[in-house]
């Protein structure tokens, strides 16, 4: 296994998670249920976003063929995705949003788009097509990214009252400051493999 290739998708895909922004919500949605069933949902949650996102990554080449995508317009549409999030995360959003007013957080809106965002699919479909050799080293990131993830919100309660709202909102922009230079060059990748695929005019 190639360890830095792991390491950076896995980097990259923490980042695009954006747990330190989702605190947050997390707190506010889950903010009526007692600490014991708030740690089940939360568990819950997430064992249904990695299932979604391990579905995207080994179904990867086939969504890609049955969609009629290519390389290029995934490397693109993800590099926009990702600089929108970027700039969510350097610029968040006013508190209260409808994130916020859930009954029922089943699937909608914790494990999907919180953590098995778009833009995490985009990722994972683009490594799952390019290099299908290297799946199970995309997956090994993915887990990685996963168990990272999993360990900030679950201890969510304490990294709010130990950073307090200013810290968590720091790291958060410093987080999306990252992930505009990963977003810039994956567009930059989509662009240089779509002028690379034009014809040659003679």
């Amino acid at each position: 296994m190639n360890y830095p290739d792991i390491l950076a998708v896995a980097v990259t895909l923490f980042f695009v998670m954006d747990p330190l922004g989702n605190i947050p919500i997390f707190n506010a949605v889950l903010s009526r249920y007692d600490p014991r069933t708030r740690s089940r949902i939360v568990a819950r949650e997430l064992i249904i976003a990695l299932v979604i996102l391990l579905a995207f990554l080994f179904a990867g080449n086939r969504v890609m063929q049955f969609l009629g995508l290519t390389q290029p317009t995934l490397s693109l549409s993800g590099g926009i995705l990702l600089f929108i999030i970027a700039l969510r995360m350097i610029f968040p959003r006013p508190s209260g949003s409808e994130e916020e007013d859930v009954d029922d957080p089943f699937i909608v809106p914790l494990a999907m788009p919180l953590v098995a965002g778009p833009s995490t699919i985009a990722i994972l479909l683009l490594q799952s097509s390019s290099h299908p050799e290297k799946i199970w080293q995309w997956c090994t990131a993915l887990v990685l990214a996963w168990i990272a993830t999993t360990m900030i919100l679950a201890c969510s309660p304490w990294l709010m009252k130990a950073l307090g709202d200013r810290g968590v909102r720091a790291l958060e922009r410093l987080m999306g400051m990252l992930l505009v230079l990963l977003a810039v060059q994956m567009f930059l990748d989509g662009v240089t493999q779509f002028w690379a695929g034009l014809p040659v005019s003679r």
